[in-house]
Parts: structure tokens; sequence; C-alpha cells
């Protein structure tokens, strides 16, 4: 159990700290991801990034993911051949289904980089991080465009995800650290003492600290 989304950042860095990982980048999943990254990023003394992913969803099915969009420059599509397959999708129909949601992913990526900048990843180690994972699935997508982004090294850090969820993710990423695996997961919300849901302003504040702490720590 965790107190809020910052204590399971702060003791996910100690954690990654003594991994002694490369030239790391901290990649947070908005919106609840950022203030657990602020404070790996903090431990890590590692740039702090936001990495925006946006489900497109099935026809009639908006859970059922037949592909992601994952922001970038150009934003990264990822399609799960299975389900496109499944439902019979053709190209115009999927490219239809992937440009309904272009408009979310890019309002969200305005909003975050007003406040944040884009890092390079050439050379670097990801360090992609959650609140937590229930199937692993948006994270999944994200490692895969990610690793169009030429990093040398790709790693998972979770406080709490289920066994089968860390599964899935370290037949993607090169190292996946998680700080509980309880055989009982439920909900998220059931890992922490405090876990509101976040607003877009309550993100973009997260960044702005953690942006305005590295400033302090490396003044130009």
């Amino acid at each position: 159990m965790f107190r809020d989304r910052q204590e399971a950042g702060e003791r996910l860095g100690l954690e990654l700290l003594g991994a002694k990982l490369a030239k790391p980048v901290v990649l947070a999943l908005p919106r609840g991801g950022i203030p657990v990254a602020a404070a790996v990023a903090s431990a890590l003394d590692a740039p702090l990034d936001v990495l925006i992913v946006r489900k497109v969803g099935a026809p009639g099915n908006a859970e059922l993911a037949v592909a992601a969009i994952v922001d970038g420059t150009p934003p990264d599509v990822v399609v799960n051949r299975e389900i496109v397959e499944a439902y019979s999708l053709g190209d115009e129909e999927l490219a239809a289904l992937v440009n309904a949601e272009r408009p979310e992913l890019e309002r969200r990526s305005r909003l975050f980089r007003g406040v944040t900048r884009s890092h390079s990843l050439a050379g670097r180690t990801a360090v992609l991080v959650d609140d937590g994972a229930a199937t692993g699935a948006t994270l999944k997508v994200a490692l895969r465009a990610v690793k169009r982004r030429g990093p040398t090294r790709t790693v998972v850090a979770l406080p709490v995800a289920p066994s089968d969820a860390l599964d899935v993710l370290r037949q993607e990423a090169d190292q996946v650290f998680c700080l509980s695996a309880p055989g009982r997961f439920r909900a998220l919300s059931y890992h922490y003492r405090s876990f509101p849901q976040l607003t877009d302003e309550d993100a973009m504040n997260a960044l702005r600290a953690a942006n305005e702490e590295r400033r302090l720590r490396h003044p130009r």
C-alpha cells in the first residue's frame, strides 16, 4: 500500500537508482503517471518528459483497442493486427478510426508541451513510468513506439501491477521494475491510500514543479 503517487515514485526512484541506468530520460504517461515519474526523475537526476498515448477503439467497442497513437513528430500509430482482422477492418476504415482520435491527442500534446519540452531518446535509456498497470496494454504500445526513437535501452517502472501484466511488459522492454505484484490486484486505487483522479491542471502543475526543481539543480 502506497501513501500516494509521490511516495510511490520516491520508492520507485530508490529502486532504479540502484540499477545505475545509463543516461536515463524519464517518460511519464499522463495524467496519473506524472507525479510518480517526477519523483523518479528527481531521484535519478534525469530529464522528465511525457509520453501521450491515445487508444483507438474498435467499432461499437471503444474499450477494445484496434490501434493506439503515441505523441511524437510525427505521431506513431501502433496497430493491433489481431483485432483489426477480427473486425475485418480495411485500410480506409482503420485510417478513419485513427483520424477521429488525432484531435484529442493533439490537444493533449499542445497542453503538456506548453510546460515541458520534448527530449531526444537517441543513445539514452528510456524509462517509462505510470502509477500502475492493470493489463499492460497501454505501456505495450508505448514501448513499441519508443523503440522507433533510437534509445539504447527501454525500461518500465511501476509501483504496482499484476504478474500477468508484467509478463506482457517483459516481452517488450529490456528491463521491468515493479515494487508490488499482488496476487489479487483489483483496481489501482486499492493499492493507494490517496488516489485522486488528476485533472490536466494537476498534471501540468506537477510537471512545472519538476521542471523548476531540475532548473535549480542545473542552472545555466
